[in-house]
C-alpha cells in the first residue's frame, strides 16, 4: 500500500468488510490510530455511502457500541461466469447478494463477441425489471475457462478456444459501462474464492475442481487465491499410458471427453448438464464414463494433495451434479493414491454454493476492485463518489 494512503478510509473499509473490526474501539484497537482520526476517516466513508451504521451490539452495561458495515444498497455490481457451453449471469448488491441471475447454453466456441453482446443485452433487460438503469451499475466481474492476466486483464495463451487468446474482455463493456470498475479472472478461480469465502470458509487451504464440458483446478493458499507467475497455477497434465510426452489432464478427463465419446456411440449430448441427465437416468455408459473420469482426476489430485497438504478438496462444476457415481471415485484415487499424513483429516466433498459459485465469485472480484484500499482512499480524500 502506498505510503500517503495507509491511514486513508481504504484500510478502514477493508477492516470492516472483513468482519474483523466493525465498531469504533474494534478498529481503534487493529489500527493503532488516535480517535480523531479513525472519526475522519468513518466520516468520509459515511458521507460517501460507502458504509452505513448499521445499530449497535448488545453490551454488558453503559452504551453499546455503534456497528458499521457495507452499504450494500449503493450501487450493483454484474457477474458474468463463462463455461464451455454454459454461462450463467448474475446482479448483485455491492455484498454479493443476488438480486437477479439468468443463464443460458451459450459458451465459448460463439466466441467473445456474441457472448459479451448476448450478456450486454440481457443484462439490459435484468436492470429494467429491476427498475434499475447502467447507470447504477458500479463494478463488473468476469470468469472465463482460460489463463487469465490479472494485472492487465488480458486473457493468455493457451486458450482452450483460440479465438478467446489475447482479448480484453473489458473493451467488450466499456460502451455500456464506462463507469464501472472491471474485474475478470480464470473461472475456476472465481468459483474458489467464492467456496473459500463464503462455501468452505471454515477452512484456509483448499484445492477446488471446477469439472464442466472443461476442466479446472483452483488452489486456495492461507485464505488466498494462488495463481501463479503468470496465472496459469493449475493446468495440470499427467503421463500417457503408452509412454512418450505428458498429456494435459483436461485432454482425458473433462466432460468434453465423455461428451465426445457419448456422441460416437449415438448420444445427443452436446453440454455438461446432458451428461449429468443421462447419469441421473442410470445410463451404464455415462456412468462407466464418470467413474473412469472421476478416478484419473482423483489419480492426479492426489500428487496435488501431497504437494500442498490442503484441508479439502472441493468438486465443483456441472459433472459435479451426478454426485457420488463421479465424486466417489476422486475421493477413492486420491486416499489410495496419497501419502496417510496428506489425507489424515482431508475433506473430499462437492460445492457448498452449486451453480452459485461461479457468479458469486465474480461478482467477489467486483467487490474487490470496487473496494481496493488504495482506490477508496483516494476517491473519499477527493470527495468523488465511489
Amino acid at each position: 500500500m502506498a505510503q500517503g494512503l495507509s491511514t486513508g478510509s481504504g484500510v478502514v473499509l477493508s477492516l470492516i468488510r472483513s468482519g474483523k473490526a466493525t465498531t469504533r474501539n474494534d478498529l481503534i484497537e487493529a489500527l493503532g490510530w488516535s480517535r480523531i482520526t479513525l472519526a475522519r476517516r468513518l466520516d468520509e466513508l459515511l458521507s460517501s455511502s460507502i458504509i452505513i451504521s448499521v445499530g449497535q451490539l448488545d453490551s454488558r452495561g453503559g452504551r453499546p457500541p455503534e456497528t458499521f458495515a457495507v452499504n450494500p444498497h449503493a450501487g450493483l455490481l454484474l457477474a458474468v461466469d463463462i463455461g464451455g457451453s454454459h454461462t450463467r449471469l448474475a446482479i448483485t448488491d455491492l455484498v454479493s447478494t443476488m438480486v437477479s441471475v439468468d443463464e443460458a447454453d451459450i459458451g465459448l466456441s460463439e466466441g467473445p463477441a456474441e457472448i459479451f453482446e448476448w450478456a450486454g443485452q440481457v443484462f439490459d433487460h435484468m436492470l429494467l425489471r429491476l427498475g434499475k438503469s447502467r447507470r447504477d451499475v458500479v463494478g463488473i466481474g468476469v470468469g472465463v475457462p482460460g489463463p487469465v492476466d490479472v494485472s492487465s486483464g488480458q486473457l493468455a495463451g493457451p486458450q482452450i478456444d483460440r479465438q478467446w487468446e489475447g482479448i480484453r474482455v473489458r473493451e467488450y463493456f466499456a460502451g455500456r459501462y464506462n463507469h464501472a470498475v472491471f474485474a475478470v479472472d480464470r473461472d475456476v478461480n472465481i468459483m474458489a474464492l467464492a467456496e473459500a469465502r463464503l462455501g468452505w470458509s471454515e477452512y484456509r487451504n483448499l484445492v477446488v475442481v471446477k469439472a464442466g464440458i472443461g476442466l479446472g483446478l483452483a488452489f486456495v493458499l492461507d485464505g488466498c487465491v494462488h495463481r501463479g507467475a503468470r496465472g496459469g497455477a493449475g493446468d495440470l497434465s499427467r503421463p500417457r499410458l503408452d509412454g512418450g510426452r505428458l498429456q494435459r489432464l483436461e485432454a482425458v478427463a473433462s466432460g468434453a471427453v465423455i461428451r465426445d465419446e457419448l456422441v460416437g456411440r449415438g448420444y445427443k449430448v452436446r453440454t455438461s448438464a446432458d451428461i449429468v441427465e443421462y447419469a441421473r437416468k442410470g445410463d451404464a455408459v455415462t456412468l462407466g464414463l464418470l467413474e473412469r473420469t472421476g478416478s484419473i482426476i482423483g489419480q492426479t489430485m492426489a500428487d496435488v494433495v501431497g504437494l500442498l497438504n490442503p484441508e479439502a478438496v472441493i468438486v465443483g462444476g456441472n459433472l459435479a451434479e451426478a454426485g457420488e457415481p463421479f465424486l466417489s471415485p476422486i475421493r477413492e484415487a486420491i486416499f489410495s493414491g496419497a501419502r496417510s499424513f496428506a489425507t489424515q483429516d482431508l475433506v473430499v466433498e462437492p460445492s457448498r454454493l452449486g451453480h452459485a459459485a461461479g457468479v458469486t465469485g465474480a461478482s467477489l472480484i467486483a467487490q474487490d476492485a470496487l473496494f481496493d484500499p488504495d482506490r477508496i482512499s483516494r476517491i473519499t480524500r477527493s470527495g468523488t463518489q465511489a
